[in-house]
């Protein structure tokens, strides 16, 4: 079993985009660079941990490091993913953040408002859940430090959630590490879809706002 996997686990140059730089890295770095590339996903959520993760399976099934390290490895890149943007919010603070946002072009202060309130609310079921949902598991960090949320329980929360989401995604790699000549066309499909998802909920929300802007410019040039 072991050799069939060996023959049939992922090649970097077999792989193109966000997944042949991620196997390239865990070639190069070992099982720390699957939580680098898991990292990078938490900061820069378009990268799809996804892919990232099943790949880390992939490369543990070809015994460059093992299952167990892979799995920790990817949820202490989680976690220390989530806490940089943790202490951003934080750095930043509920009313600078609403002063940089009034700035922007169609956001307003009162979106952050709106955010916090909600995260006052469901807080830790926010982090802890949100753990599970593509772009928000990254997002929500930044609210938890705005709002000033203990530090050992975020880190638990993520912890806790980051590592229940790793461990199903590399062990889906992990298994199906020989059939990879079957799955590998579709790595690519999957990461350009999440990242079309993405882009087509920013247009979504950019249309929105300027309508909302639009209906409210004409209220006000009539003194409504």
């Amino acid at each position: 079993m072991l050799d069939l996997m060996l023959q049939t686990a992922p090649d970097s140059s077999e792989l193109t985009g966000v997944a042949a730089w991620a196997v390239g890295l865990m070639e190069t770095v070992g099982a720390p660079g699957a939580g680098l590339a898991i990292a990078a996903e938490n900061l820069f959520p378009p990268i799809p941990s996804e892919v990232i993760l099943p790949l880390a399976g992939f490369t543990a099934a070809t015994g460059g490091f093992t299952l167990a390290e892979a799995i920790i490895w990817t949820t202490v890149g989680s976690v220390v993913g989530a806490l940089v943007l943790y202490g951003l919010g934080r750095l930043l603070g509920h009313d600078r953040l609403a002063a940089i946002a009034g700035k922007m072009p169609l956001v307003r202060a009162s979106d952050i408002t709106k955010t916090t309130d909600w995260f006052a609310k469901h807080g830790p079921k926010a982090v802890l859940f949100g753990r599970f949902l593509p772009i928000f598991r990254s997002l929500i960090s930044i609210p938890a430090g705005i709002e000033r949320m203990s530090i050992p329980l975020f880190l638990l929360l993520t912890l806790v959630g980051s590592a229940i989401w790793n461990t199903i995604f590399v062990m889906i790699g992990f298994t199906l590490g020989q059939n990879w000549h079957v799955i590998e066309p579709y790595m690519d499909t999957l990461q350009w879809v999440i990242i079309g998802a993405v882009v087509l909920v920013i247009v979504w929300w950019v249309v929105a706002r300027m309508r909302l802007n639009h209906r409210e410019g004409k209220h006000l040039l009539h003194g409504e």
